[in-house]
């Protein structure tokens, strides 16, 4: 008996493709199960310290009636950072900043007025002091296994609130 016919089959049963399509299957497993590399892992580190972080964040256009009532000093938010929860912070405090336009005066200089318009009343822009515990590592701090940085848009929610707000500062506190 052969061990290749002539029409490609291992000892006349198996084709020789089969076989090629099953050695392939059977290596990626192996390489999934039991090489499975660095990708995944923690962005922590080993032997990192946790620290007191305070993030400053800013909300523009928040949108709904009453807004700033939504947020007190001591409430625990949820925060999700790149699409990856990252745990509670704390709202240490909360500034409503006035929206205001440059409006030309008739000596020819500018002044900042508060926004006349009306549906700019349901529209704020809001500061946000937020403090909680983050692993600090050579890259800067770590909330939730996703390093924060300025420019690092944060996802916060509560129980009747759910927006974003851009990171404009970090401090790690001693």
């Amino acid at each position: 008996m052969k061990i290749l016919d002539s029409q490609g089959r291992l000892f006349g049963k198996l084709s020789i493709l089969d076989v090629g399509a099953a050695l392939i299957v059977l290596l990626v497993a192996v390489g999934i199960f039991f090489f499975p590399g660095t990708s995944g892992g923690s962005v922590a580190q080993v032997g990192t310290s946790v620290k007191p972080v305070e993030i400053d964040a800013i909300a523009i256009g928040l949108k709904g009636t009453n807004v700033q009532d939504l947020f007190k000093a001591g409430d625990k938010i949820n925060v999700v950072i790149r699409n990856q929860p990252s745990g509670q912070i704390t709202i240490k405090s909360v500034k409503t900043l006035t929206r205001t336009l440059a409006v030309p005066q008739p000596n020819g200089t500018l002044k900042a007025l508060p926004d006349p318009r009306e549906e700019e009343a349901f529209s704020k822009n809001m500061m946000f002091t937020l403090e909680g515990k983050g692993q600090l590592t050579e890259n800067g701090p770590v909330l939730g296994n996703t390093k924060v940085k300025i420019g690092t848009t944060l996802e916060l929610e509560g129980n009747k609130y759910i927006f974003n707000a851009s990171v404009i500062d970090v401090r790690v506190k001693e």
